[in-house]
């Protein structure tokens, strides 16, 4: 009996410390993670996988769309769209087992213009820890919680573009703010698309009761499916939030518009990431340039806060990382460019491969790529660029990855996959 509980004592001991890491874990609550930035502080994440290898679980995931997955707690949530796209629907997943713990059907929607790569269900949900917000290709805002009842709806935008609708929503204390970069549907349908125009808008709502409480007006600008960040600077909290020709900053009280850069380019993709002081944005269609702007700007500040341009590596759908003091962009032709963040000097740029629309991720010093194919290349995060690893799953992906208790969620047309590391594999 002794010889046995010492046998199993190891055994309980790494169960226990198994159970602790999956309780301090990381949130990954939004797009691109805590901050919106895409660095997870995670440890232990794998770097090799492939279909059989190091998956601890799968599952199909009907429908369409290509929000990306998020994770709360103990649980994980992504959006569908089903019936052609006619149907909103949120799906949460228990995190360690991948067990369904619920599929709720939100509400319809009309299916109206957007491009191939979109799809009725591409804005990333946002998560708290009591509910689960998420936005639908129409404008649909729909609050659910933990057990799938829905709390409120909101439906004031009826959104159109010519491109469908990409952004995803930030939380900020008790606003949920969603930024709404269409085109117009009437006679003239290159406002807003081809032609600049006062359309858009910031909407922050109420997350208790899904009620406006802002509108933020852009002025003059074009589309674009970028997701607002929050930035601190000099004690100065603002929302950033870019679009077709220009980068803002608001004011998170009251969505007033604090300053702006003008950036040719509609379409934009991108997410903003910051540091150094700087503001490292992507332009869309027409003048692609990365552009780094300095912290601090009010009124136009075009001809005073450009810090450094750059036409070279320009990421048109993949969002950048900032880690100092390197900047990381990936084009969708799958050339990764290392930049000096400070100066917008280029280290050195290396091709992987592959078509990207995922945004890369950046854990434990390497960097994590996605590729259309569902090919993943891991990087090292320095000037080298050294190949880590190639990791392939079967299925188209155009989902970001998130990081949560030490395990990658890998969204592919059909799937929710987690990786995690096996035992005896690295």
């Amino acid at each position: 009996m002794a010889r046995t509980s010492a046998r199993l004592a190891p055994l309980a001991l790494i169960l226990s410390l198994a159970s602790l890491r999956l309780a301090l874990a990381e949130d990954w609550p939004g797009f691109r993670g805590p901050g919106g930035q895409g660095i997870s502080g995670e440890t232990g994440i794998p770097v090799r996988w492939s279909d059989e290898e190091n998956v601890v679980w799968r599952r199909d995931i009907e429908g369409d769309g290509w929000s990306s997955p998020i994770v709360q707690g103990d649980l994980v949530f992504v959006t569908t769209a089903t019936e052609g796209g006619t149907v909103c629907r949120v799906i949460c997943f228990g995190r360690d087992d991948g067990s369904v713990r619920w599929d709720r059907e939100v509400s319809p929607q009309a299916t109206r213009r957007k491009e191939a790569k979109n799809s009725y269900a591409s804005p990333t949900p946002v998560a708290d820890a009591s509910r689960v917000y998420a936005v639908f290709g129409d404008g649909t805002i729909a609050a659910l919680d933990r057990q799938g009842n829905i709390a409120w709806m909101n439906r004031e935008v009826q959104f159109y573009s010519q491109h469908g609708l990409g952004a995803s929503p930030l939380l900020h204390g008790d606003l949920l703010i969603m930024p709404f970069d269409g085109s117009s549907e009437g006679g003239d349908r290159e406002a807003g698309w081809r032609k600049p125009w006062e359309g858009s808008v910031l909407l922050a709502v109420e997350t208790a009761t899904g009620k406006v409480r802002w509108r933020g007006k852009r002025g003059l600008s074009r589309i674009a499916h970028t997701t607002p960040v929050l930035h601190r600077h000099e004690g100065r909290l603002e929302v950033l939030s870019n679009a077709g020709d220009v980068i803002q900053g608001f004011d998170p009280l009251d969505g007033k518009l604090l300053w702006t850069v003008r950036s040719q380019g509609e379409g934009v993709v991108p997410t903003i990431v910051t540091g150094e002081g700087l503001i490292f944005t992507a332009s869309g269609f027409e003048e692609p340039s990365v552009r780094a702007v300095r912290a601090g700007a009010r009124g136009d500040a075009t001809s005073t806060h450009i810090a450094w341009e750059d036409k070279k590596g320009v990421p048109m759908i993949p969002s950048m990382v900032y880690r100092k003091p390197h900047l990381f962009a990936v084009t969708t032709g799958g050339v990764v460019t290392c930049y000096e963040a400070a100066t917008g000097k280029i280290l050195k740029q290396q091709r992987i491969g592959g078509n990207h629309s995922s945004s890369p991720v950046w854990a434990e010093g390497r960097l994590y790529f996605l590729s259309e194919e569902g090919e993943a290349v891991v990087l090292e995060a320095d000037p080298e660029l050294r190949e880590v690893a190639r990791n392939t799953v079967s299925g188209r992906c155009q989902a970001s990855l998130a990081v949560s208790a030490g395990r990658i969620f890998v969204r592919t047309h059909a799937r929710l996959l987690a990786i995690g590391k096996s035992r005896n594999t690295p």
